[in-house]
């Protein structure tokens, strides 16, 4: 792997945006992503440059987390927010512990295999650990079975909850967690 792994800065707004656009135009991307690239490609400079800023270096309730290039090019993504016991979470719901919760999992096609959304959940795993976390979930859409598999080998595991998918579909995302060893 030949990528640096390392947080967003609040300038990046536009590197954000042109990866996250790559990812909505992904062939499962209405399994893994609770926005559209129609709803999102007409959105305002403004709501990027605050979604970067928002998630940047620095900022401790969210953080984002790329795979750079030597040539500069994002090769992946994962974002980790910060649930506080008692506030609600992005749901809705109210948490019931602290905890972190990993989304916007995407790493481009050409970068998938080689160690990079390894090398993303693995920094961060750490950064949740560092700020006192002891527990991190995701969900994952009950058809994608790629996105299922990495999470398992990485040392998530189902919880056994579950909430309604996207849409009005019947179909489920499966919560699974990993716990600080």
């Amino acid at each position: 792997m030949n990528q640096v792994i390392r947080s967003i800065r609040a300038d990046e707004w536009r590197a954000v945006k042109e990866l996250r656009l790559v990812a909505l135009q992904d062939p499962v991307a209405h399994l893994a992503f609770m926005e559209t690239y129609e709803e999102s490609v007409v959105r305002p400079d403004a709501f990027w440059r605050e979604r970067a800023a928002g998630a940047a270096e620095g900022v401790r309730d969210r953080r984002q987390f790329v795979a750079v290039g030597p040539d500069g090019t994002w090769g992946g993504s994962v974002v980790m927010l910060v649930e506080r016991a008692g506030e609600p979470d992005i749901f809705g719901d109210v948490s019931e512990r602290s905890q972190g919760h990993l989304v916007g999992v995407f790493v481009r096609p050409e970068h998938r295999g080689s160690g990079v959304t390894d090398a993303l959940f693995d920094t961060a795993l750490a950064w949740a650990w560092e700020i006192g976390l002891d527990r991190v979930r995701l969900f994952v859409h009950e058809k994608n079975g790629r996105a299922e598999a990495f999470y398992r080998r990485a040392g998530f595991v189902p919880t056994g909850g579950s909430s309604a998918a996207q849409g009005d579909t019947g179909e489920r995302d499966l919560e699974f967690v990993i716990t600080r060893a």
